[in-house]
């Protein structure tokens, strides 16, 4: 017999004694990553006439809330996380930890660690969501937080704390402008065993920076409509990695200079950065075509830099999973386990890191 929460009317079979509830797009919760999450009917990743004008796919796509977060501050000595989804997205080659699911990080000294995560499973079939609890050993003030799921469509989040507890907004991002991250599915974090595990998510962890997750799923083709909409974007450095989902040669040929170039215009100062794709073992296009389509990139990098723009960095995707056990870093040869994840963060952040001031 659940809990009827008012005055949200959602039903809690969570087994808490004098719970506080508050919805996250209420005060003093904090929401990165998301398109106009208090004034837009759904949680979005674009807006809808955006993801409409570029395609399909992307209009489904931009409902997941890859890179989503919410920060805040309690001196609670629990969390609850109730969240009502649209979609519980669930992969064959992704932990359903990772698509469907949340995790919940807590500041430590400098940086933020893994505490706990709200796993989809046991009590989530009575409605098309999930709910657990996280519990901390004692209570004292503490920064929270936490990553939305990867692959599904999240429609209310309602956080439970103590009764008496301190509830109070999270800590700024110490980079607030978003870093904007546009590229396929490995952008959008396929195949990572949590959401904390995305490249982009290490980084955002590691640099204290904001970010945007524009990863959709085989449908990253760098069409007229998201590269507009990407060059109006108020952002730090924008990371450019679609390479994977450019259908052909001639598509990168067609697509990338233009890309670079309307966002070049539109932010003439702002670091750029272009990687290319980073399969192991020639999973999709075979060397040679591999080889063609870096010569594609490398070459609006060469061309960047003839007509001085001091700007543009370039990452070999080749590079991102070198070295020992690199046989461990995908899970099918391009998308990346949590091993490859971490590597893509170190290569790709280090650049990151030193363009971002």
């Amino acid at each position: 017999m659940g809990v009827i929460i008012e005055p949200y009317g959602f039903t809690t079979n969570l087994e808490l004694e004098n719970a506080r509830w508050r919805e996250i797009r209420e005060k003093p919760f904090d929401i990165y990553g998301l398109y106009q999450p208090h004034s837009d009917g759904q949680f979005r990743r674009l807006p809808a006439d955006v993801a409409e004008a570029t395609s399909r796919a992307v209009t489904g796509l931009a409902k997941a809330t890859a890179g989503a977060r919410i920060r805040f501050c309690t001196d609670s000595d629990f969390i609850a996380l109730h969240a009502e989804m649209l979609t519980m997205n669930h992969m064959d080659l992704m932990a359903r930890t990772g698509s469907a699911g949340f995790d919940l990080y807590v500041k430590e000294g400098a940086r933020y660690y893994f505490y706990g995560i709200f796993r989809p499973g046991a009590g989530s079939e009575d409605f098309k969501g999930l709910e657990q609890v996280v519990r901390f050993p004692d209570r004292r003030p503490r920064q929270i937080l936490i990553h939305f799921p990867l692959y599904s469509q999240v429609d209310k989040v309602y956080i439970g704390v103590g009764e008496d507890a301190m509830l109070d907004h999270g800590e700024r991002y110490r980079f607030d402008k978003p870093v904007v991250y546009y590229g396929s599915s490995i952008t959008m974090g396929g195949c990572v065993s949590r959401p904390g595990n995305t490249y982009e998510a290490i980084i955002g962890m590691e640099y204290d920076c904001d970010y945007v997750n524009l990863g959709f799923a085989g449908a990253a083709k760098g069409e007229d409509a998201i590269r507009d909409y990407i060059a109006s974007m108020d952002m730090s450095v924008f990371v450019l990695d679609y390479d994977h989902n450019a259908p052909t040669t001639e598509h990168l040929i067609e697509t990338y200079e233009p890309f670079y170039r309307a966002v070049r215009a539109a932010h003439p100062d702002m670091p750029i950065i272009m990687v290319t794709a980073p399969d192991t073992h020639q999973y999709i296009h075979g060397a040679t075509g591999r080889d063609a389509r870096r010569a594609v990139i490398y070459g609006v990098y060469e061309k960047a830099l003839a007509e001085g723009d001091r700007n543009v960095r370039f990452i070999d995707g080749d590079s991102l999973f070198e070295g020992k056990h690199h046989d461990i870093c995908t899970v099918d040869g391009c998308h990346p386990t949590d091993a490859g994840a971490i590597r893509m963060a170190e290569r790709i952040g280090h650049v990151l890191g030193s363009v971002l001031n």
